[in-house]
């Protein structure tokens, strides 16, 4: 009895701290952050299923895989406008190389838009290792672009 005693006081304790410690608000007077995490979020979200087909684990169907990739090339454009210059404020995962880098900021953006374009050329074709080998370059542009621009 002694011991779950202990336990519910260790589980309110810590229910108690973590609500102390939430999620900070967004006080910019245009939410940037909240809008970039909930774009990105839909990014996140976007690529799932797209994943799923390219590993095999879904079956393709062109209609929907085509409908798939145009969601993600109409996420592409989406995110960037909200990175601005007094966008970098806590809680922002983002590093200062967006901000002090722009030019190279906006190449990782049009690399991966254009990544994006490739893979929609190739979606309607059901040709799966182009599809596969597109949907890499897509990850590698994300992949590269966090490596620089944001921290983890």
């Amino acid at each position: 009895m002694r011991r779950l005693v202990t336990c519910a006081t260790l589980l309110l304790c810590t229910l108690a701290l973590c609500a102390c410690f939430g999620q900070i608000e967004d006080k910019h007077p245009d939410k940037v952050l909240t809008k970039r995490v909930a774009l990105f979020k839909q990014f996140t979200r976007a690529l799932e299923p797209i994943g799923l087909v390219v590993s095999g684990r879904r079956e393709y169907k062109k209609d929907e895989f085509v409908e798939m990739v145009q969601e993600l090339q109409t996420l592409s454009t989406k995110p960037w406008p909200y990175f601005t210059s007094d966008g970098n404020y806590p809680p922002t995962h983002a590093r200062s190389a967006v901000w002090d880098e722009p030019a190279d900021f906006k190449a990782a953006q049009e690399k991966y838009q254009s990544s994006v374009n490739d893979l929609l050329a190739l979606a309607p074709g059901g040709d799966m290792p182009a599809i596969k080998a597109a949907a890499e370059v897509v990850g590698e542009s994300c992949k590269a672009c966090h490596k620089h621009f944001r921290y983890e």
